[in-house]
Order: C-alpha cells, then sequence, then structure tokens
C-alpha cells in the first residue's frame, strides 16, 4: 500500500511513519508534505497514492483547502488536535480521524476501517467539508483566557494576555509571564496550540510557543531559520525551524 504523508510537525510525521511501519511492514511511504501548497502541487503531478494521513492544520492554512483545488478520490484518514465533537461530521462520509498523540491502536484501527471500505464510500463530500470547517471555526472562537497554575500550595489563575511564552523542558511545560515569572501548566504544546488565539500565540519549534508581544527581535539565521529575542529573555536560542519559517512570516505580516 503506498500512502502519503501531510504533516507539518517533523515528530508527528515520524511517528505516524513508524506506526504504518509497525502495522504493515510492506507499506511504502511515498512523501511527506507539510504544507497546502506542496500536497496540491504533488497531487498534481504523482499518480493517486492509496491513502492519505493528513493532518487538518498544515503551515499555511486548513488541510481542506487541498480539496478545493484538487479532486481526491483515495481515502484519507485525517490526524487532529480536536475534540471528537467537532469532527463528527467526517463519520457521515465514513472518513476516519485519529486524535494526537497517535497511538497505535488507533492506527490499526484506523487502516481496518480503511480497507473495509470501497473508494467511493470514502470520497469526500463539499457538503462534509463545509460542515466540519465551520464546526471547527466555531470551535476555535472560544480560547481560553485564562490558566489555573500553582504557586507553592496556593492556586493563581494568570489571563492570557500576561503570558509571553510556553516553552517544554522535558515533559514539563512552563508559563512565563510578561514579569517573568515561570509557572508549571497541565497542558503539552500540541494542546496548548488548539486552545490558544492563532492570531496572537505561535509555534516557532518544538519546544517554544510565543506571543506576538513578546517577539523583540527577529533575526537570520543558519540553515535559513530564523532567531529570536523574547521579551522576558528565554535561555539558550530561541530558533524558528526551517520548516515554520514561511508561517512564522506570515503570522507577523497579517
Amino acid at each position: 500500500m503506498n500512502v502519503l504523508i501531510v504533516e507539518d510537525e517533523m515528530l508527528a510525521a515520524e511517528r505516524l511513519r513508524e506506526l504504518l511501519l509497525r502495522h504493515d511492514a510492506a507499506i511504502r511511504v511515498l512523501d511527506v508534505l507539510d504544507t497546502v501548497e506542496d500536497t496540491v502541487q504533488w497531487l498534481l503531478t504523482h499518480p493517486e497514492p492509496d491513502l492519505i494521513l493528513m493532518d487538518i492544520h498544515l503551515a499555511d492554512g486548513l488541510s481542506f483547502a487541498v480539496f478545493n483545488s484538487v479532486h481526491v478520490k483515495c481515502p484519507i484518514i485525517f490526524t487532529t488536535a480536536y475534540d471528537q465533537y467537532a469532527i463528527q461530521a467526517f463519520k457521515v462520509n465514513s472518513i476516519d480521524y485519529l486524535l494526537k498523540p497517535v497511538s497505535y491502536q488507533g492506527m490499526a484501527q484506523a487502516l481496518h476501517k480503511m480497507r473495509s471500505l470501497s473508494h467511493g464510500a470514502a470520497a469526500i463530500s463539499p457538503e462534509a467539508l463545509r460542515q466540519v470547517t465551520e464546526l471547527i471555526g466555531q470551535s476555535a472562537k472560544n480560547y481560553k483566557s485564562r490558566f489555573l497554575v500553582r504557586f507553592g500550595d496556593h492556586l493563581q489563575y494568570k489571563n492570557v494576555q500576561d503570558v509571553s511564552y510556553f516553552y517544554a523542558d522535558g515533559k514539563v511545560v512552563y508559563l512565563v509571564t510578561n514579569d517573568n515569572k515561570r509557572f508549571i501548566v497541565e497542558y503539552t504544546l500540541e494542546e496548548l496550540e488548539v486552545v490558544l488565539d492563532p492570531t496572537v500565540f505561535h509555534r516557532i519549534n518544538r519546544k517554544v510557543i510565543v506571543h506576538l508581544e513578546a517577539v523583540r527581535d527577529v533575526r537570520l539565521h543558519s540553515n535559513s531559520r530564523l532567531r529570536l529575542s523574547l521579551r522576558p529573555t528565554l535561555e539558550g536560542d530561541v530558533v524558528v525551524s526551517r520548516e515554520k519559517v514561511s508561517a512564522f512570516k506570515a503570522w507577523l505580516d497579517k
């Protein structure tokens, strides 16, 4: 089986590849793409794969935009950090999805379901896309306004406008305030990407999500990357990873 992976997080893409080959060593991953633009171009210039694994949020927008330019007939399994209620419309068309972080069991079940469906049953209808886009748009309006944090043996809340950035240190994620105070939050960066307003917060690499007002300076860096100076200062090099540079520039330019 030939599979195309459309995912803008390198680690997530590698995880999908690993799970596919664990399930069936004969599976061939044709390519890994991270943008709507590249996916459209690839589909227009290559034979259609047997299956596409596709993230909903890509570096340059929602992956649904692909279907405005290309008629895709093969089955698609979406990967997403959104809760189940926001994507129920996919079930009407027997399109499966995997909630992140993707488990082996979830992958195996989705592949078994895909094989039980004909290509026609898995086709995406314009109505389904409209419904899901609308639902995601509605849920996206409910961004978090504050976070509960612990300070010693006390509980406090921090308003989101007082947050400069979030960063991960191993498995622990910290919230850093404008006055340079640090608190542990019980969220992963993937979960934070969903609950934070993307017009003011942006994930620049695997470890950091920044607030727009925290970006003090942007400089060209090696290997087509960007180096940031943040306010307050974050120790070490704060670098926008190469695959996120285009999206980061677009975010700054809104």
